[in-house]
This record gives C-alpha cells, sequence and structure tokens, in this order.
C-alpha cells in the first residue's frame, strides 16, 4: 500500500494513524496478499473512498461492510460497481429507495462515482477482500482504521449526516456525536433484510438533502445514464 496516495485533508488529519503498529502491520498484510493472490479493488483505489470525498469537503457518509469479491466488481466506494456491471441487488434496492423518496428516474449503472464526488463518503468497514472469499480480510485492522476515520468526522465536523444501514453499520456508528450530526438507521438494503421490512419507505434521502439544505447545502442523488 506503500504507493497509494492519501488525499491531502485526509492525510492531515488522520497522519497519526498511518503510523501506528496495526497500520503498519496491516499495510505490509496488505501488500503480501495482492502479491500472492486476486483480491479487490485494484490496489490504487484501495482509498478510493477518500481520494473522491476529502475530508473538508465530506457532507454525507453511507457504511459498507466488505468490498464486492468478484473479479471486476469493486471500485473502492461502497456498495458501487463499475459501469456495465450488473447492478447488485442491495444497491437496485437503495435506488428503489431512492426513485420512491425523490421521484428520480432509476439508475442505469451501478457507479457511484458522482455521489463521491459531492461529498458523499462511501466507507466500506474493511477495504479490501479476497477474490471469492467475502469478508477474508476482516479482523485485520481495517475495521480499526475506518473506526478512525468515522471518529474524526464526528468529532472534527459539524452538521454531517451519517446513514447507517443494518446492525453491523449500526454498530459501527455508535459513538457518533447525535448532538452535532444527523443519524439515520434502517435495516440492511440487501434482499433478506428489506423484503422482511424496514427498508422501503425510509425516506432517508430526502430527510438528508433537507437536513443539508437546512445549511445551504445539497447533494444531488441522482446517477445518470
Amino acid at each position: 500500500m506503500n504507493a497509494v496516495k492519501i488525499e491531502p485533508s485526509w492525510h492531515k488529519v488522520l497522519c497519526a494513524e498511518f503510523e501506528k503498529d496495526y497500520f503498519l502491520a496491516l499495510s505490509q498484510k496488505v501488500k503480501t496478499a495482492y502479491q500472492t493472490q486476486p483480491c479487490y479493488p485494484k490496489g490504487a483505489d484501495i482509498f478510493r473512498a477518500l481520494e473522491l470525498c476529502p475530508f473538508d469537503k465530506t457532507q454525507v457518509v453511507i457504511m459498507g461492510q466488505d468490498p464486492y469479491h468478484q473479479a471486476g466488481q469493486a471500485n473502492g466506494l461502497c456498495f458501487s460497481v463499475q459501469k456495465g456491471v450488473a447492478i447488485p441487488p442491495s444497491l437496485q434496492n437503495i435506488y428503489k429507495e431512492i426513485s420512491s423518496d425523490l421521484n428520480l428516474k432509476m439508475p442505469t449503472h451501478g457507479d457511484l462515482t458522482p455521489w463521491a464526488s459531492q461529498g458523499v463518503l462511501l466507507l466500506n468497514a474493511v477495504l479490501t477482500v479476497q477474490d471469492s472469499m467475502a469478508g477474508a480480510h476482516q479482523n485485520w485492522g481495517w475495521e480499526k482504521f475506518t473506526d478512525a476515520v468515522i471518529d474524526t468526522l464526528s468529532r472534527e465536523k459539524t452538521g454531517l449526516v451519517f446513514m447507517l444501514w443494518g446492525n453491523y453499520a449500526q454498530q459501527k456508528g455508535k459513538n457518533i456525536d447525535q448532538t452535532k450530526h444527523k443519524v439515520l438507521k434502517a435495516v440492511h438494503p440487501s434482499p433478506l433484510a428489506a423484503n422482511r421490512g424496514g427498508w422501503f419507505g425510509n425516506k432517508h434521502f430526502s430527510q438528508t438533502q433537507a437536513y443539508l439544505a437546512e445549511q445551504g447545502k445539497k447533494i444531488d442523488f441522482s446517477i445518470g445514464e
């Protein structure tokens, strides 16, 4: 991971984290994994969520768990896939909720880069995975690093929206200062959870837009062609 650049505003607030023993050990473990077996996303995209959404510009945080573990899917942003890749079921349900909530057209692709470039941090708890082995890099140290990202955002900024979908994300965000930020919770958008109720109709996207509008800010959740 030595060659991976970290966007300057993130480096400024996380520089101490990169020097800690756990992160140095994590870096070596990830480097070895990428040299010896297929892993995702590609090396240059491991920190893509932070690259595309600088600390200074972050307005919304959406938490995922693990990168997609099949070739050509993961692109460094949670829930997102490259154009040309079939839209995963969880993202289809996210799109259905957006379409209903904001009266937007259903997108034809799954690349969420337009959100990231506007200030939506699409952060997985674990930033790498081995091919065809979901969760293969869990408990390597990524969770500690992404906890530091969330804690830094909660502490250093005000007026953010955190969308926490499912028990894992809600546990991950348990220390967010809700006196300074808006925390929205719902079941996970995966078909198994969403179809039991509690996903469709949550109106997280209109709530986010209303909260940001009070601060003179806006995110356009349409994706385009």
